[in-house]
């Protein structure tokens, strides 16, 4: 008589016989050896597929930077090209040298895309604000008095005279030595 625990135990034994004559089996057909040679060659598969995947990665991000790159590139040039189209605008109107300099900081356009018509527009306002920018007539610098130079006192132009000449003359004015006396001292 066999027991319900030893028949579980039979079966049990012969399920597990089953499993491993299956997988044998399938190992056979698949060419291998051993569970082991199977387990290391889904593991080299997959750190292959994980070094593959990788530089797939690599490569996705070399061309990400290069576009970025690009991208930087082409706005520099464009920002270049709107710097140029300011100045040619400027130039044509007449600023030159450190007016131009001026002139470009001081020219206002609303938008970084401006077309060359907003640009001499807005030329052509900073021209009529800022004549002087374009080569347009200065205002004379008023002279100093006695006709200096702007910028400095009147240079004292005193005579070649003898020495205590200064006293004589003030005494004169003030009315102590009589006029005739003078010719008479010479």
């Amino acid at each position: 008589m066999v027991t319900q625990d030893r028949l579980g135990k039979m079966l049990t034994r012969e399920k597990a016989q089953g499993e491993r004559a299956a997988i044998k089996r399938l190992l056979s057909t698949l060419g291998f050896d051993s569970p082991k040679a199977l387990t290391e060659f889904v593991t080299a598969q997959r750190e292959a597929e994980q070094a593959a995947l990788s530089e797939v990665e690599r490569r996705e991000q070399a061309a990400a930077e290069r576009e970025l790159q690009a991208a930087r590139r082409e706005e520099l040039a464009a920002e270049r090209e709107r710097a140029a189209l300011r100045r040619a605008a400027l130039v044509a109107l007449g600023a030159e040298g450190d007016d131009l300099v001026d002139a470009e900081r001081l020219l206002a356009v609303d938008d970084e895309d401006a077309d060359e018509a907003q640009i001499q527009s807005a030329a052509e306002a900073l021209r009529a604000r800022r004549p002087e920018l374009f080569g347009g007539v200065r205002p004379p610098v008023p002279a100093a008095p006695a006709g200096a130079p702007a910028g400095r006192g009147p240079t004292l132009t005193a005579s070649v005279s003898k020495p205590g000449s200064a006293g004589l003359e003030m005494a004169k004015r003030r009315g102590l030595i009589p006029e005739f006396s003078d010719s008479a001292a010479r």
